[in-house]
C-alpha cells in the first residue's frame, strides 16, 4: 500500500462523522490543529451503521484486511474520507459496527463490548501493517483502543516492523474501563505474561484501559488538574495504584474548543450572530428559544439557566434536580435542559418540567443546533460535575458569553476563573452538594441583579478567553518530543 503516515490516531469516534460526547470533538479538531503544526496525521475508526458521511464521501481502498487471532478468517473492510486534507479511515465489519447505537442501548452495553474493541484493534494494527512503512507514533484515546499499545509493546520484540514505534494513550474519562471477564483475554491475543497486575488484570478481571496504561510509552489526560486527581483514591476509579507507579509518564494537556464550530460570531444555527463587540444578537437568541419552547415571556428580563449534558450522576443533574423546586419557586428564573441518560433522571425532569409550565424545558435527547442555540440564548450555564476530566461545554459556554457555573474539579479548575477575582470568568462551588449549587447559582443571580455592569464584565472576558486547539496541539508536540519524534 503506497502510503504512510508520521502519527496516526486510533478512537472509536469523530466528528463530524460520529460522536456521543467530548471524545467525538476532540478527534475532530486535535489530528487537523496538529497537522497545521506541520505533522503528517491520519485517524482510524469504526465504520458505524449509523455514520455521519454526507459532507464527506467515503471510499473502499481495501476488501480484505487480515485480522489475525483468534480469528484467522475474519476479515475487515477499510474506507476512507478526506476531512479537510486529514485521512480517516473507517473499519468495516458489519456485525460488529452496524448498529443503532455505538457502544449500549438504555438496557446497558452490549454483551460483546470486548470483541468488537479487541476486533477493532486488531484490525486498525492489520491495516497500519499494509502500508508502505510504520508510523513514528500510534496516539490511542480511551478504554476502546487501550489493547493497542499492549500489542505494540509485544509486537515491538519480535516484528522489525513495529521496532520503532511509540505509543500514546490519553484518557478522557477513567471511569469507562472497559472491564470484561478474565475468560475473553484469551481471545486477545496477547501472550501470557500480560496477564498480571502490573499488566491487563484487574481483580481478576480483563481491563482494556488497564492495558493501555500499562504499555503506553507516554499517557496523558485531558486536563492538568485530572491528571494530578487520578493518582488519588478519590478519582482513580481503582486505578490510583498503576497511575501512580506510572506517574513519570503522565501528562495533563488541556483540551482545546474548535471555534470554527463554536464561535457565536459565525455560528449556522444561531438566528442571528454575535460577539463581543456587539451583543445584540445574543437577546435575540433568548428571545427565540424562549418562543419556540413556550416559556414566558417575562423571562426575556429574566436570568435563562442552561444545561446540556449527559443526564448522568457524574454530571450531577441529580443535584440539579433537588436544587430546582426551590430555585424556579424562589427566583422566577427560567432554565433549558438538554440530554439524555439515565430513565429515572427523565422521568423526574419531565415531571417537573410539567409542575414549572413556561418555567423549566427539558428536551430528551440531543442535537447540535439545540446545543449551540440553548449556549447562545442562556445568560448562566451549569455544569456542576462530581468529577470532570476536562469538560467543553463549558468553554463553548465560555465563547457563548454565558458565564458558567462550576464544581471545582478537574479540568473546571483549569478553564474557569471563579468570582470574586478581578480576571473572573464565572461562578464555582467547592463540592458536589445541591445546597452548595444553589448558593453559587444565586451569587450569579445576585451579580446579574444587582451588579449588572460587573456581569457584563464577567462575560465579556469569558467570550474572550483563548482555549483554541492551536494551543493544545503545541502542548502535545512537546509530548511527542519527549518520545524522540522530530516535530
Amino acid at each position: 500500500m503506497p502510503f504512510r503516515h508520521q502519527v496516526i490516531f486510533l478512537a472509536s469516534e469523530i466528528y463530524p462523522f460520529s460522536k456521543t460526547g467530548g471524545l467525538g470533538d476532540v478527534l475532530g479538531a486535535l489530528p487537523l490543529a496538529l497537522k497545521k503544526q506541520g505533522l503528517d496525521v491520519a485517524v482510524i475508526t469504526p465504520f458505524y451503521g449509523r455514520l455521519s458521511t454526507t459532507a464527506y464521501p467515503l471510499r473502499l481502498i481495501h476488501s480484505n484486511c487480515p485480522v489475525g487471532f483468534p480469528w484467522p478468517p475474519v476479515t475487515a473492510e477499510i474506507y476512507v474520507a478526506d476531512y479537510h486534507g486529514l485521512p480517516v479511515y473507517f473499519i468495516q465489519r458489519g456485525e460488529y459496527f452496524d448498529r443503532r447505537t455505538y457502544y449500549n442501548t438504555h438496557t446497558g452495553d452490549y454483551f460483546d463490548n470486548c470483541e468488537r474493541f479487541n476486533f477493532f484493534c486488531r484490525a486498525a494494527m492489520s491495516f497500519i501493517h499494509l502500508m508502505d512503512g510504520p508510523p513514528a507514533l500510534l496516539h490511542c484515546h480511551d478504554w476502546q483502543t487501550g489493547l493497542i499499545p499492549a500489542y505494540l509493546h509485544f509486537a515491538r520484540r519480535d516484528d522489525p516492523f513495529w521496532r520503532d514505534t511509540v505509543s500514546v494513550l490519553t484518557i478522557h474519562n477513567l471511569a469507562f474501563q472497559g472491564r470484561f471477564a478474565s475468560r475473553l483475554f484469551l481471545e486477545s491475543g496477547l501472550p501470557p505474561e500480560a496477564w498480571h497486575m502490573d499488566g491487563v488484570e484487574f481483580y481478576g478481571d480483563f481491563n482494556l484501559l488497564k492495558a493501555g496504561i500499562a504499555y503506553a510509552d507516554l499517557i496523558t489526560t485531558v486536563s492538568p488538574t485530572y491528571a494530578r486527581e487520578i493518582v488519588t483514591p478519590e478519582f482513580g476509579c481503582g486505578l490510583e495504584g498503576i497511575l501512580a507507579k506510572r506517574s513519570g509518564s503522565l501528562r495533563g494537556i488541556l483540551n482545546g474548543a474548535d471555534y470554527s464550530v463554536w464561535d457565536p460570531g459565525s455560528d449556522k444555527y444561531l438566528p442571528l450572530p454575535y460577539s463581543v463587540e456587539d451583543m445584540s444578537g445574543k437577546a435575540v437568541c433568548k428571545a427565540n428559544l424562549i418562543r419556540e419552547l413556550g416559556l414566558k415571556k417575562s423571562l426575556l428580563k429574566r436570568p435563562l439557566l442552561g444545561f446540556v449534558g449527559r443526564l448522568r450522576e457524574q454530571k450531577g443533574i441529580d443535584l440539579v434536580i433537588e436544587m430546582l423546586p426551590r430555585l424556579l419557586g424562589e427566583q422566577h428564573v427560567g432554565m433549558v435542559v438538554l440530554g439524555e441518560g439515565g430513565a429515572e433522571f427523565e422521568a423526574e425532569l419531565t415531571e417537573l418540567a410539567e409542575a414549572y409550565k413556561g418555567q423549566l424545558a427539558v428536551l430528551v435527547g440531543y442535537t447540535e443546533d439545540l446545543a449551540h442555540r440553548i449556549q447562545a440564548a442562556c445568560d448562566i450555564f451549569l455544569m456542576p460535575s462530581r468529577y470532570e476530566p476536562c469538560g467543553l461545554t463549558q468553554i463553548y459556554a465560555l465563547r457563548f458569553g454565558t458565564p458558567p457555573v462550576v464544581t471545582a474539579v478537574g479540568g473546571l479548575c483549569d478553564t474557569i476563573i471563579p468570582y470574586p477575582l478581578p480576571t473572573c470568568t464565572g461562578f464555582t462551588f467547592p463540592d458536589a452538594d445541591a445546597g452548595l449549587l444553589h448558593d453559587s447559582i444565586y451569587q450569579a443571580l445576585e451579580v446579574f441583579d444587582t451588579k449588572p455592569q460587573i456581569f457584563e464584565g464577567v462575560r465579556r472576558r469569558a467570550m474572550l478567553a483563548d482555549f483554541s486547539w492551536e494551543r493544545s496541539a503545541v502542548e502535545y508536540c512537546k509530548a511527542y518530543r519527549e518520545l524522540g519524534l522530530p516535530v
